[in-house]
């Protein structure tokens, strides 16, 4: 194991050879045969890291068919549209393009479904792989995915066995003695962007194996939470909808989509939330569990409810009462969706 001092040095290696994967194939022993004929063998502490791709056409989960119908079955919501493109949060709880169906490396009329479990893909592998050499290793199980706010995509791990997953920097300190806060270092994704610089493309080596990070590797009976403790519970993302569609969920308004949206907020943000969409907000200082705020008659009443289903109240209008300065104003009672 290295020390705080040391920098590890790492190790990819992507053997090539692999011929095409079908239903039952034992992956553990292609992928020791790779291994042999590029003249290496694993070894403990090794990370074995595999294409999503692989492991689904080894699972059966490639099938003839319309491609949209099965990223249909996949989705759980819609996030975004934009123009041909979707992006959805599939059953796996994944934000990504088409909920993970591809149609790429695969016979032309089929498609590839992402596992059922990645993260029990990544355990029955690493058990075989142990089974067939004595060697405690990691797995990790990846696909591609695009990132908000950047260009291009990378390799994310979606699947993980006998790895941590993360590394927790929080409450140490740097060296100028700051502490560290919010720093959860998801390592798989770092291991799964690390294979792909070695794997590539289109070179039919959907393996890699990952060597100098010993210290990640989990000893034999440990499996780890898997890829699947990185993915963030619906409602705590700040990004739950793309702009567009979370505009349209906020007018619609129904109970079905509240829950991207997350908590309902404080009352006192949502004041602020109001006085940004409509000017002059005076909000009441009562705590009970139904309180008020007074806004500009002028504030459309679908707009306020899209306001408030959007931070997590709801409301209903009151008179409108003519003030001093001349401005009519509406007391709106809201109480937090609970």
């Amino acid at each position: 194991m290295s020390t705080p001092t040391e920098r590890p040095r790492i190790e990819v290696l992507a053997p090539a050879g692999l011929g095409e994967v079908h239903p039952g194939d034992d992956l553990a022993a292609a992928f020791l045969a790779l291994l042999t004929s590029a003249g290496e063998e694993l070894r403990d502490g090794d990370v074995v890291v595999v294409t999503s791709k692989v492991v689904s056409k080894a699972e059966g989960r490639v099938r003839r068919g319309d491609r949209d119908a099965a990223i249909a079955e996949e989705t759980v919501r819609v996030v975004a549209r934009r123009g041909r493109t979707t992006i959805v949060r599939n059953r796996l709880g994944l934000t990504m393009a088409a909920a993970g169906v591809d149609a790429s490396n695969v016979e032309s009329g089929s498609i590839v479904l992402l596992p059922l479990d990645p993260d029990a893909s990544a355990r029955t592998l690493r058990e075989r792989l142990h089974t067939l050499t004595g060697r405690t290793v990691g797995v990790v199980v990846t696909d591609t995915s695009g990132r908000a706010w950047r260009h291009g995509q990378t390799d994310i791990a979606i699947g993980a066995a006998g790895v941590r997953v993360a590394e927790d920097f929080n409450g140490r300190t740097d060296a100028y003695g700051n502490p560290l806060a919010v720093t959860l270092t998801a390592v798989v994704d770092q291991i799964a962007g690390a294979a792909e610089l070695s794997q590539g493309k289109l070179t039919a080596r959907p393996f890699a194996l990952l060597r100098g990070r010993a210290d990640l590797v989990l000893p034999r009976g440990e499996e780890g939470p898997g890829a699947a403790a990185l993915v963030r519970e619906e409602g705590s993302d700040l990004f739950g909808y793309g702009a567009r569609q979370a505009v349209i969920a906020a007018v619609r308004g129904e109970d079905g989509d509240l829950a991207p949206f997350g908590e309902p907020v404080p009352f006192d943000e949502l004041g602020l939330a109001l006085g940004e969409a409509f000017g002059d907000v005076t909000p009441t200082d009562d705590a009970g569990a139904q309180r008020s705020v007074e806004l500009p008659a002028t504030a459309a009443p679908g707009a306020v409810h899209a306001v408030l289903f959007a931070h997590g109240w709801r409301g209903e209008a009151g008179p409108t009462t003519e003030t001093t300065t001349g401005s009519p104003t509406t007391v709106w009672r809201i109480s937090p969706r609970l």
